[in-house]
């Protein structure tokens, strides 16, 4: 088991999948492929930190939250977000992002994604890992 993200088909819109040695591994995983909707993670150079933190009843919906906080971030500070820490107590999330502002001409945004969706979510152990998905509404 490895850390890795992928996107999977869900009609119009664009499932995003983390997967990951630990619970905060996969959200961290759930990030990068939000990021990969929109571009090439490994363009995004870490120049800024934000720290997020949020909270909920659950795991799906801490995910949601974490990625609807991530969809905030980006666009109320013009930015993307290349490099995630995430820390979970619980149902609460306390994170470490890095990014740069965001440059059309640098990162050749293709889509803009307007939030995280409760289709497809789910929060789980998997293979020794842990599974992080959900579609985003693009």
């Amino acid at each position: 088991m490895h850390n890795h993200w992928e996107h999977f088909e869900h009609g119009a819109d664009i499932g995003v999948r983390g997967i990951g040695v630990t619970k905060a591994g996969a959200f961290e995983q759930a990030a990068l492929a939000l990021t990969a909707v929109i571009t090439d993670p490994q363009q995004v150079a870490a120049v800024e930190a934000v720290h997020i933190t949020c909270e909920a009843p659950d795991d799906e919906l801490l995910l949601a939250g974490w990625l609807n906080a991530l969809v905030y971030e980006m666009a109320v500070r013009r930015m993307l977000f290349g490099r995630f820490h995430v820390d979970l107590n619980g149902t609460h999330l306390d994170a470490q992002v890095m990014g740069e502002p965001t440059s059309v001409q640098r990162h050749q945004p293709a889509v803009e994604v307007k939030g995280a969706t409760y289709t497809a979510l789910r929060v789980a152990p998997i293979d020794g890992g842990w599974l992080a998905q959900t579609v985003v509404d693009v």
